[in-house]
């Protein structure tokens, strides 16, 4: 009997990730898992590239982005995962390439905070780890940093020294740049307009269950209930909520390579789940049809 393994939520070095998208679907297939979903932070780039890479791999790819987005009325994060959206639509791009700028002339302004702060790193090393990719991240700027000695890890004090938020007791890092996220309705119509299916992403992290209701109303396809920071009752919180609104559950590792903590396919959203996507990307193509 063929066994089944399905991902919906990896990140390559188009994003933040440390693994090129050869290098991430190798490592599915060699994995065991069938059935990979590309998920990289607020681009498409590279999604027909994982497909020809799949095909070849005998990895099914399915083409994906995580909008990093922000909940302006409860004043907390939100991340949007979109699956089926069109590579490279004017609706993504229009609403995350500034988000994507933003990000990357941060990080250029933390660096040059660290070096002044007597830390032997240039931007031209930092931009080294992110060149493959839409611009630099912390998790570069770590990067360098581990290169040269001053860390062993990416997330750990040093982390929390330099880009801490602040707040709760814990003082701001020295090198903390905050950056206007996307609205988190605007992610929500955005990856709809690009003909995918909106799903709110690891809902425990930012605390974002009582929105759910709310962006249902503006196109909220789905909750993702398997990842490695849910615990059994966070999953069934989101079968609770998934019942309630008829929405679907997805599941994945949320895989960042050597920046992250969690193990590509840690984490098996199951057939049934991955079957419920399908069919609600069925039944929206046929919408579509229907009204065009």
């Amino acid at each position: 009997m063929l066994t089944v393994m399905i991902d919906l939520h990896c990140h390559s070095n188009i994003s933040d990730g440390s693994m090129s998208l050869f290098e991430v679907i190798s490592l599915a297939k060699e994995k065991g898992i069938t059935h990979l979903a590309i998920t990289d932070h607020d681009t498409t780039k590279g999604l027909k590239e994982a497909k020809y890479i799949g095909e070849q791999l005998g990895v099914t790819i399915i083409p994906g982005i995580e909008i990093s987005a922000y909940d302006y009325k409860r004043q907390r994060r939100a991340h949007i995962l979109g699956f089926f959206v069109e590579p490279h639509h004017e609706a993504i791009e229009n609403l995350c390439s500034p988000l994507l700028k933003m990000r990357h002339l941060a990080s250029y302004e933390m660096t040059k905070r660290i070096m002044k702060a007597g830390f032997n790193i240039s931007w031209e090393e930092v931009e080294q780890f992110a060149k493959d990719g839409t611009g630099v991240y912390k998790q570069h700027i770590m990067h360098a940093l581990i290169n040269k000695g001053y860390a062993d890890k990416i997330y750990g004090d040093l982390y929390d020294k330099l880009f801490s938020k602040g707040g709760e007791g814990k003082p701001q890092g020295l090198a903390h740049i905050p950056i206007q996220y996307v609205d988190v309705e605007d992610a929500i119509v955005a990856i709809r307009e690009a003909g995918g299916l909106p799903v709110l992403a690891h809902p425990k992290q930012f605390n974002n269950f009582d929105a759910i209701p709310e962006w249902v109303e503006i196109g909220l396809e789905g909750v993702e209930a398997v990842h490695p920071l849910h615990g059994p009752k966070d999953e069934e919180l989101v079968k609770y909520y998934a019942d309630q609104f008829e929405l679907i559950e997805t599941g994945g590792s949320d895989f960042h390579g050597f920046y992250g903590n969690f193990e590509l396919g840690s984490k098996d959203a199951g057939m049934v789940r991955y079957e419920k996507l399908l069919e609600r990307y069925q039944k929206l193509c046929e919408s579509k049809k229907t009204l065009s």
